[in-house]
C-alpha cells in the first residue's frame, strides 16, 4: 500500500475494531478503578476516542447521552487551551463549554508518540455523585447554574504529567463526598493511560501514518453509511412535537417541537416553535441536542441498513440542526440546566422518533418510558456520621416495536446505565431497599406489548435530603400504529405507612424511616391490540 493510498476494507475492519476495544478497555479501566456505586455498579460513564482534529473516531458503547456530545468538549478543550502537550490533562463539566450538566466531569488528554507526532485524543466522562450546589446529588430545582454545583471551564489539571494542585484542592473543597470525587476523578485518569497506551501500541505495531489514515477513513465511511440509510426515507417533510411536563417551578407543559426535512441524503431537523428557555432545569444546552439526534439518526440509519455504523458514528456531516437561541433546545447562560442532560434529552428523543415515525410508520417502535426517574439523597451517614450523595437513575419500559415486545425494567434510549444492585447500595449507603420489582401491567396494550415499569422502594436508615427529577407523571408514553399508551410513572413517600404522592419534580427533607418509592412508567404498545 502506498503512502497516499487509503486502507483497503479489510484493513479499515481490522483497524474499526481495534479503536472499538481501544474505547471499550477504557471503559473497564474506568469501571474497575472508580470509587462511586454510581460509576463502578451503575456504569454512568463514557470514553471514546479522536483523531488529531478533535473528530470522533470510536465511543465505547456507553451513555449515548455523553457520547455525542463529547465531541464538543474536545472541541472547547482545543479552542480555548490550544495545543495540548504530552502529560496535559484538560478537565471540564461547563455546560455552556462543551459539557452536558455540571457532574459529568470530562477529561482530555493528548497521545503523542516518542518522536512527537500527535496521533490523537482519548477522553472520559463520568457523572459524578456530587459537584456541589444547593443539595447532594447535585441535581437541584434551581433557577440558575450557579445553584447546580461548581462550574469548570477548559483548564489543565495536569501539565505535562504535574497535577495542578491548587486546582485540584479547590474542586475538592466544594463538594461533599471529595474523598469519593479524588477517586472516581483518579480512575478517570487511569482510563486515559489505558487509552493513550493502547493507541500507542496499535500505531506502532501498524505505523503512525496508516493509523491517522483508518481514523480519517472511518470517519468518511460512517458518514457515507448514514448518507446511504437516508435516502432510503422518501424525500418528505413531517412536523413532531412533544411536551416536558413541568419545569419545577410552574412553567408548563414545555413544547419541544421539531420539523424534519429530507432531500435525498440531506435531512434538515429544525426546532423552530419549541419553547423558550425556563427558569427550572429543564434546559438542554446544544451539546445535548446534538447528541440526541446523532443518536436518533443512527438508531434509525442501521434499522435501515441492516449493519452498525463505526462506533464513532461520523462527522454526521448530512445532518443539519436548526437550534433557536435561548431556547429548550439551546439553552443559554445561566439557565439551568441539570435535568436538561438527563429529562429534556429523552423527550428531545422521543419528538424524533415521532418524526421519524410519520415517515416510516411501520419500522419506528412506540415511546419508551422517556425519563431517567432521577433520585438524588444526601446527609450525614448514622453509621459513621460522614457526609453521603446517592444518585441514580431508574429503569422503566421500554416501547414495543414492529419486532416484537418492549423489555422491561430497563434503562432506554439516552441512559444505557444499570440498576444499581441491592447489595451494593445498602452496603455504600445508609438506605434498606423494601421493595424492587416490576410493575406489571404497566406497558400499553398492543399487538406487541410496551415493557413495564419499575418498583424501587427506598428507606433511609437517617434525615436526609431528598431530590428527585422525573417525567411521564402526567401523560404517558404513547403506543404506535394502535397500540395503548404506557402508564405514568409516580413519586409516592411513605411516612408511617401513610403514602403520600409527590410532584414529579421536588425536593424534601426525609426523616429517619421514611420510603422513597419510585414507580417508572411503562413503554408504549404497538399495533392494534388483538391483531
Amino acid at each position: 500500500m502506498s503512502q497516499t493510498q487509503g486502507p483497503g476494507a479489510v484493513e479499515l475492519e481490522v483497524f474499526r475494531h481495534l479503536f472499538t476495544a481501544l474505547a471499550e478497555e477504557m471503559g473497564a479501566a474506568l469501571k474497575r478503578a472508580s470509587f462511586s456505586p454510581n460509576i463502578k455498579e451503575r456504569r454512568d460513564y463514557s470514553c471514546a476516542l479522536f483523531n488529531p482534529a478533535g473528530e470522533a473516531v470510536s465511543l465505547g458503547d456507553h451513555m449515548p447521552v455523553h457520547l455525542g456530545a463529547m465531541p464538543m468538549s474536545v472541541e472547547a478543550a482545543l479552542g480555548e487551551l490550544g495545543t495540548l502537550e504530552p502529560g496535559d490533562i484538560v478537565c471540564l463539566n461547563d455546560p455552556f463549554r462543551g459539557g452536558t450538566h455540571l457532574p459529568d466531569i470530562t477529561l482530555i488528554s493528548a497521545v503523542h508518540t516518542s518522536g512527537g507526532s500527535l496521533v490523537g485524543y482519548v477522553a472520559s466522562r463520568a457523572h459524578h455523585s456530587d459537584v456541589g450546589g444547593s443539595t447532594p446529588g447535585s441535581m437541584p430545582l434551581a433557577r440558575e447554574i450557579f445553584e447546580e454545583g461548581v462550574r469548570i471551564p477548559p483548564v489543565r489539571l495536569y501539565r505535562r504529567g504535574v497535577r495542578n494542585d491548587d486546582l485540584w484542592k479547590t474542586l475538592l473543597a466544594n463538594v461533599r463526598t471529595p474523598v469519593e470525587r479524588a477517586g472516581d476523578l483518579d480512575a478517570q485518569v487511569a482510563a486515559l493511560h489505558t487509552g493513550a497506551t493502547r493507541l500507542l501500541e496499535i500505531a506502532g505495531r501498524r505505523g503512525v501514518d496508516a493509523t491517522l489514515r483508518a481514523m480519517d477513513a472511518l470517519i468518511a465511511y460512517a458518514d457515507r453509511l448514514v448518507e446511504a440509510g437516508l435516502e432510503r426515507i422518501p424525500d418528505g417533510r413531517w412536523t413532531a412535537e412533544d411536551f416536558i411536563e413541568d419545569d419545577g417551578f410552574g412553567s408548563g407543559p414545555v413544547p419541544i417541537r421539531a420539523t424534519l426535512t429530507l432531500a435525498g441524503s440531506e435531512l434538515t431537523i429544525d426546532f423552530t416553535g419549541t419553547a423558550p428557555q425556563v427558569p427550572g432545569g429543564v434546559n438542554a444546552v446544544a451539546a445535548i441536542t446534538s447528541s440526541a439526534t446523532r443518536y436518533v439518526v443512527r438508531c434509525v440509519v442501521e434499522a435501515l441498513l441492516g449493519e452498525p455504523l463505526p462506533a464513532g458514528g461520523g462527522s454526521m456531516s448530512a445532518v443539519r440542526l436548526v437550534l433557536p437561541e435561548r431556547s429548550l433546545v439551546n439553552a443559554g447562560p445561566p439557565a439551568s440546566v441539570a435535568a436538561g442532560n438527563v429529562e429534556t434529552s429523552q423527550r428531545i428523543t422521543d419528538v424524533l422518533f415521532r418524526g421519524f415515525g410519520a415517515a416510516l410508520p411501520e419500522l419506528m417502535p412506540a415511546l419508551s418510558q422517556g425519563t431517567m426517574n432521577n433520585t438524588t439523597v444526601g446527609g450525614a451517614d448514622p453509621r459513621d456520621g460522614s457526609a453521603f450523595a446517592y444518585y441514580e437513575t431508574v429503569g422503566g419500559g421500554m416501547g414495543a416495536g414492529p419486532g416484537g415486545d418492549g423489555l422491561s425494567g430497563v434503562h432506554v434510549h439516552m441512559s444505557n446505565s444499570l440498576n444499581t444492585p441491592v447489595e451494593a447500595l445498602e452496603h455504600a449507603y445508609p438506605f434498606r431497599i423494601t421493595a424492587y420489582g416490576i410493575r406489571r401491567g404497566t406497558g400499553g396494550a398492543g399487538r406487541h406489548r410496551g415493557g413495564d415499569g419499575l418498583r424501587r422502594d427506598l428507606q433511609v436508615l437517617g434525615p436526609a435530603r431528598v431530590a428527585l427529577l422525573c417525567e411521564r407523571r402526567v401523560v404517558g408514553p404513547s403506543g404506535a400504529r394502535g397500540g395503548e399508551d404506557g402508564a405514568t410513572g409516580e413519586n409516592v413517600l411513605i411516612r408511617g405507612g401513610t403514602e403520600t404522592l409527590l410532584e414529579g419534580k421536588t425536593t424534601f427533607f426525609a426523616q429517619a424511616g421514611d420510603i422513597i418509592s419510585i414507580r417508572s412508567p411503562g413503554g408504549g404498545g404497538w399495533g392494534t391490540p388483538g391483531d
